[in-house]
């Protein structure tokens, strides 16, 4: 099973890859794809264990990513977060009740991902201060 992140943005896409290596995920158990629509594609072919997506793309966004996800009976059961700089309360709200398990502001460092993800990965939570080092490693 895989972690999917959606992002218009390369570099985005990069530094979420980034974090998740940091705090335990290989390579090869990451996929990406640049907007909802090549998502929801990379979902319906493989195993997915939960997305993470920005909410501003072209062809699909996150909030109809999550729409669709949540609407299909083969994929309603994936956890969806939004990770976004377009990140208020309102917006967080809606996202909710759309059926998002929640959003992160960007930018996003290892620790968040760790705090939040872990009861969704059944993972004990580590502490790593710094987005960009391996474990033991100092700034």
């Amino acid at each position: 099973m895989s972690v999917l992140i959606v992002d218009d943005s390369a570099i985005a896409r990069e530094i979420v890859k980034k974090c998740l290596t940091i705090i335990g995920f290989s390579d090869e158990s990451i996929r990406e794809a640049k907007n909802g629509r090549e998502a929801l594609m990379i979902a319906k072919s493989s195993p997915v264990r939960l997305i993470l997506t920005d909410l501003f793309m072209p062809l699909m966004d996150g909030e109809a990513l999550i729409r669709w996800v949540k609407a299909s009976p083969r994929l309603h059961h994936i956890p969806v977060f939004v990770i976004s700089s377009a990140g208020n309360d309102a917006i967080g709200q809606k996202l909710h009740k759309l059926g998002a398990e929640g959003t992160f502001c960007k930018p996003i460092t290892p620790r968040m991902l760790q705090k939040i993800l872990a009861p969704y990965l059944r993972a004990a939570p580590k502490n790593y201060d710094c987005p960009f080092l391996p474990p033991g490693a100092r700034a």
